[in-house]
Formats: C-alpha cells, structure tokens, sequence
C-alpha cells in the first residue's frame, strides 16, 4: 500500500472549501487561461491541492512540480504576486527558465498568506498562449479569492482546535477571547471586501451562468458570515452565561419579521412561505434577537424541509404570551434526534449531516431561555415538522 502523501492533510482542508470550485472556474473566466489551480508551496515542494485543468496541463491533486522549475518558488521568499499576459515578449520573463521549461505565454500567481502571516501556498492561472486582460484589475480580483482561501483556511483550523479545546472546561477563558479576537476582527474585515467584489463581479456579468458563479461566491460569502456570527454567539452563550439579551417594549416587531422574510425570499427565491402573523404593539423583548431567532427557524425549514411544499409561519400573542411558530413538511425527525437538536455540534451524533456547525437551533434556544421562554418540536410523516417559540409578552410579567 503506497504511504499517504505528506500533503494529505492540505489537500483534504482545501477540498472541504465549497467556494474552491467556483473560484478556479471565475480565475479560469477573468483571466482567459485555461489552467487555475491552489497550490501548497513549501521550502521544498510544489504541490498541486485543487486543479481546473482545461489546458491539459496534466496535474492532478497531490501532483508535484519540481519547486525550483516554477515562480511560485520566488513568490514564496518575496511574497509579491507575479502577472503577465505575453511572456515572450516580457523584458524579464521572455528570458525566464519557468515560461521557457513549461512553453508558458500567460500567467498569474497570487500569495496565499494565513491570518498568522504564514505563507500557505499560491492562488495561480497559466496557459501556452498570450492572454487579454488589465493585469490591475486580474491583480485585484484574484487577490480577493485568495485572501477568501486563507480566511476558509483559518476558519477550518480555528473550528477544529475550538472543538477540542471546548471539550475541557478549564480552557473556557481562554478559548473566549480567541473567538472574540480572532473571528471577530481577522474574518469580518475581509469577508466585507469579499461580500463587495462578489457583488461587484454579479452586477458586471451580463452572462446568465457567470453571474450565477458570482451570486455563488456571494452566497458563500454570506454563508461565511452567518457561520462565524453563530460562532461568536456560541461562545458568548457557553462561556459568557448565555447570549445577551436586551429586552425593551417593542412597538414594530412585525416590520422585524417582515424584514427577516424578505431576505428569506431574496436569497431562496424557489421557496414558498405563507404567513399569518398578526402582532401587535408593546411586546417586551429584544427585537433582533427575536428576529435572528425567526431567521434560524426558517433557516432549518428551508434547509431540511420538501421544496415543492410551503413553508408556513405564523406569530401572534394568546393571553400573556408571544407565539411564533415555523413548519414545513419533508423527512421527519427521528425520535433519538430530539434530544439533540438543541444542543451544538450534535447533528453527527445523530446521523445526520449538512452545512454547518449544527448551532442555530442551539442558539435559537439560547435566545429563548434569555427571554424566559421555551423552544419545543413536533415533527411526524402527517402533520411535519413544527417548532413552535414561545415567551412572556408584556413588561409587567417579567
């Protein structure tokens, strides 16, 4: 049996990247180059981690390039991207051994750099013939999809020695200020430059299937966002005693859930909800969480629920309490799997799987529990799946 590649573990990390795809196939379209790939660059090695290969250049995941025969061995000590569009007629790299060894005309390479300022690896396009594009603007755009590399890289690795550190409860303060300071200012910041290209990208294609690659990277990125907000209120709800809730009279609660549909609809525009939601003024709560709780129940909905069936909401009050309820209609949830939904990182425990870290409906629950409510579930082959949220509505009863 041939031994495992060293590389094993890098080229696992950036399979696990969903937006890798989509990014190799956008340099491949801003570029015009027939070849994209990540690649891990070490002191001694070239190693090929995701590949799209329309040039027939012949790597494959875990192939190697002899590190010296390539530019990337330079970017590695330099650390500055390298562009050029008609290599023979470049007054360096017509005289370069790498164009030359590879019968390369065009080619583009970016730094992969982790948030630890440690050199990963590069982000590159190559192709035999001259390529035509604003080498400024390729610059740009492809050092966004690197930097969206690096940070899935961090997040990857942040999430794994997060999960083993919060099984030891001695590690809790620690592990707080890691989430906080990490996540909180190392992710936001790029993923709001990432967020703006994409959106960018979607509004300068003019192509059905391109912009669809650019609304991907988009939804990816706000996908991204969503993750590492639960994050920071994971780590605010168990190590911080419990998601903050500010509770206050609420007059407009209704325009909150309005709001919350209306991105339900933007970004799953297939899915069908009918609403009967009638509240009225004066409810005591905090109006975002409450609304990020209907954001997280619906999540679930559209997420595990059938599409060809509508998704029903409905929030009104009965006597002293506030009701919000969410069901849809698809596979029921096993019965072992109850004890679990609101509890985090459990869905692998009970067979299941899907994006995610398994946290809305903790935090869901979390959001109830600083309210003095309850969150329960039903969920059969007949009637569905109902989770219905329920809490005090009026300031004199807390």
């Amino acid at each position: 049996m041939p031994e495992p590649s060293p590389f094993s573990r890098d080229i696992a990390a950036v399979a696990r990247i969903d937006a890798v795809p989509i990014i190799l196939n956008m340099v491949r379209h801003v570029t015009g180059m027939r070849f994209a790939a990540v690649a891990r660059v070490t002191d001694q090695h070239w190693v090929a981690l995701a590949v799209d290969d329309a040039l027939d250049f012949g790597l494959k995941p875990g192939g190697e390039l002899v590190l010296e025969s390539t530019i990337c061995h330079e970017i590695r000590e330099n650390r500055q991207p390298v562009i050029f569009t008609h290599a023979s007629e470049h007054p360096v790299y017509s005289r370069h051994h790498t164009p030359r060894t590879y019968q390369l005309e065009s080619y583009a390479s970016i730094p992969i750099v982790k948030a630890n300022g440690e050199f990963f690896g590069t982000l590159c396009a190559i192709d035999t013939v001259p390529a035509h594009f604003d080498e400024n603007a390729v610059l740009h755009t492809l050092g966004l999809f690197a930097q969206l590399i690096a940070m899935h890289l961090d997040l990857s690795g942040d999430l794994e020695k997060s999960e083993t550190a919060l099984a030891d409860a001695t590690e809790a303060g620690r592990l707080r200020e890691q989430f906080i300071a990490v996540l909180g200012h190392d992710l936001r910041t790029p993923l709001s430059a990432i967020r703006m290209s994409a959106d960018l990208l979607e509004s300068k294609l003019s192509d059905g299937r391109e912009r669809g690659l650019a609304g991907a990277i988009r939804k990816r990125s706000q996908r991204m966002g969503a993750l590492i907000e639960d994050v920071l209120d994971f780590a605010r709800g168990r190590l911080g005693g419990g998601i903050p809730v500010r509770r206050t009279v609420v007059d407009d609660l209704q325009s909150v859930f309005d709001s919350v549909l209306a991105e339900i609809n933007a970004s799953e525009p297939d899915v069908r909800i009918n609403r009967q939601i009638v509240i009225p003024s004066g409810i005591y709560c905090d109006a975002s969480r409450i609304g990020q709780l209907l954001s997280n129940l619906l999540g679930n909905a559209v997420k595990h629920g059938a599409r060809d069936c509508p998704i029903e909401v409905a929030a009104y009050t009965e006597g002293s309490e506030f009701i919000l309820s969410v069901s849809n209609q698809g596979a029921c949830i096993p019965d072992e799997m109850i004890p679990l939904l609101f509890q985090p990182f459990k869905r692998s425990e009970g067979g299941q799987r899907g994006e995610g870290l398994g946290l809305g409906l903790y935090i869901a629950s979390q959001i109830l529990d600083g309210h003095r409510g309850t969150l329960s579930v039903s969920s059969s082959p007949e009637q569905g799946t109902c989770f219905i949220a329920r809490f005090p509505a009026r300031l004199e009863q807390v």
